[in-house]
């Protein structure tokens, strides 16, 4: 019983200094264009006409094989010759833009 007592009063104020963190999810990726990525559907050999080589190219894991092509900005996720998804890489912004 002492020891429950001694926890809740030494984590008591560490609550009274937390901070909140608020995160607007409807502005998430608004300004991300995904029109130049490539779309589902497409073939390996579409993407590859498009976009050119890839950076690294993943070996096909399960079944049915899942392919990934990494390029510099985004990847691309292949079933067996055709896109089920393109992700765009998270690009970090720098501190000296952030607005205030």
């Amino acid at each position: 019983m002492y020891r429950l007592a001694l926890l809740f009063t030494l984590l008591a104020p560490t609550a009274l200094f937390a901070d909140t963190l608020t995160i607007p999810l409807g502005n998430q990726g608004a300004d991300l264009d995904t029109s130049n990525l490539p779309h589902k559907g497409q073939s390996k050999r579409s993407v590859l006409e498009r976009f050119g080589l890839a950076d690294e190219e993943h070996k096909p894991v399960g079944q049915p094989p899942i392919t990934r092509w990494d390029y510099r900005e985004f990847s691309v996720y292949f079933e067996y010759d055709h896109v089920i998804n393109s992700v765009r890489h998270h690009q970090p912004r720098h501190l000296d833009t952030v607005k205030e």
